[in-house]
């Protein structure tokens, strides 16, 4: 195969870090965020809600360490699924990545309708199938483009999700300890809803279900990973990325949720269609409901533009090592595997069909399994994390020589390991997640059936494969 026909074949390194950083935000902070705290206020009380979100912060923050080390020595889209293929098992990595792949088109899928559902408070006549095939239409286009094309649209989306929240606490906060007015003249509750029922109202059982919620609500900052193939001098925009993504996320979660819980009494807030709405209406902030109507809406369509991103890639990557058709491996003369882009796009169309036609069952397998898929490809992460050391210290390379190192290996990466495990199990003790396991596990059980069967002899990137680690100071170590 000569140069020339080569080359296009490739993903281009377009993306600077403030890209990875919005992507990250853009797979996070969706309508769980913006819609379901209150829930999660209401099940945990204040002081537990706040709680819930540090140790999700803190499981993230283990499994991205995990995920740096691995995407900055070896800087491929197919993140955490070719990690898994190399380091676990050729067998795990391709269940691992269609099982992230078809969760995320049902993510899309569920984002264009609820998308659709929203602009019906401005338009209220109008198709919600229309809204749909303009919202699919806009982000194919983003998409197709180039890979900086859709960074530089994630980080405008994310731009407008993370003013909002900035927004809210500084507003919400002055409001809370009555530095401004609020409306019809309520006194400011200052901490009083933090203690006035006690800390857990509920009792401390109630966490660890609020926990897999919350846990669920930092999935996507992974997508740094996948982004790593396409990103700019990787040993310097990844790192970075990841330490933006990490404390900035976990800022804006604990201080908007501080600022929730303290604005809105626990009992009252899992009633609210947006809490956010309430807190803003409190203060007296004019069209609220439409203002966080429109930041919604952006979400929205943030998480769905990273989700077709995120999908379209893990395809080419199954491609590349022969778990997928060839054709999906093929890239235009922008970068953008169109292929895999224009299948990810019709599967998530053919979810929507299924939210109309089997809402009650296949729509609803199809969201668990993407709940599930972003947990499995943690778990991962992380496993992966402890097999690379191992086999990088056994082929005589030093740790030194890497460009990002998870500290205090092995007790971190096993940390999260254990942690991240414990988060899945536990969908089995919460009716409402349960169903993950029901339809994730026989779907792996199927895909290891079809890996053996029908993908093992043809596969182009066995175990055997060599991957080459980039080092410091030009070094390189082949494992």
């Amino acid at each position: 195969m000569n140069k020339d026909h080569e080359e296009p074949q490739q993903l281009q390194r377009t993306m600077k870090s403030r890209h990875l950083f919005m992507i990250s935000l853009g797979g996070v902070i969706g309508t769980g965020f913006f819609l379901s705290t209150g829930l999660t206020v209401n099940q945990a009380g204040p002081t537990g809600a706040v709680l819930s979100f540090l140790v999700g912060g803190f499981i993230m923050y283990l499994t991205m360490l995990c995920l740096g080390e691995l995407s900055v020595a070896m800087p491929v889209s197919g993140s955490f699924q070719t990690y898994t293929s190399k380091f676990i098992g050729p067998a795990t990595g391709f269940a691992i990545g269609w099982l992230y792949w078809l969760g995320w088109a049902a993510t899309v899928a569920l984002e264009f309708l609820s998308a659709a559902t929203l602009m019906l408070r401005w338009f209220p006549h109008s198709p919600v199938w229309m809204w749909c095939a303009i919202f699919a239409g806009l982000l194919f286009v983003l998409n197709a483009l180039s890979a900086k094309a859709f960074g530089e649209a994630e980080f405008w989306f994310s731009s407008i999700k993370v003013s909002a929240i900035i927004l809210f606490i500084i507003l919400g906060g002055a409001a809370m300890f009555g530095l401004i007015d609020m409306k019809d003249g309520q006194a400011a509750p200052m901490l009083t809803n933090f203690y006035k029922d006690g800390f857990f109202p509920n009792g401390l059982p109630i966490l660890i279900t609020t926990m897999i919620a919350v846990n669920f609500s930092f999935q996507g900052t992974e997508l740094i990973g996948i982004a790593a193939g396409e990103s700019e001098n990787p040993e310097v925009t990844i790192p970075r990325s990841i330490r933006q993504t990490v404390w900035r996320t976990l800022f804006f979660f604990v201080l908007a949720i501080f600022v929730l819980a303290g604005m809105i009494p626990w009992e009252k807030a899992g009633l609210l269609e947006s809490p956010f709405v309430t807190v803003f209406d409190n203060i007296g902030i004019p069209y609220a409901a439409d203002l966080m109507n429109f930041v919604i809406l952006t979400a929205l369509l943030s998480v769905a533009n990273s989700g077709l991103y995120a999908a379209s890639r893990m395809l080419y990557s199954l491609s590349t090592e022969g778990k997928a058709s060839p054709a999906f491996a093929r890239v235009n003369k922008r970068g953008v595997p169109m292929n895999s882009l224009v299948l990810t796009l019709g599967v998530a169309c053919l979810c929507l069909l299924s939210r109309v036609f089997a809402a009650e069952t296949v729509y609803v397998w199809l969201l668990a399994l993407a709940g599930l898929g972003a947990q499995v490809g943690w778990i991962a992460t992380t496993a992966s994390q402890l097999a690379f050391r191992h086999k990088f210290i056994k082929a005589g390379g030093n740790v030194k020589d890497l460009k990002f190192k998870t500290p205090w290996y092995p007790f971190l990466p096993l940390l999260g390991l254990i942690l991240n495990s414990i988060v899945m199990i536990s969908l089995a003790f919460d009716p409402d997640q349960r169903i993950g396991l029901y339809c994730g596990i026989p779907f792996m059980a199927a895909c290891y059936i079809i890996y053996h069967l029908r993908i093992k002899k043809k596969q182009h990137l066995n175990r055997d494969h060599a991957f080459t680690v980039e080092l410091k100071a030009g070094q390189t170590i082949d494992l």
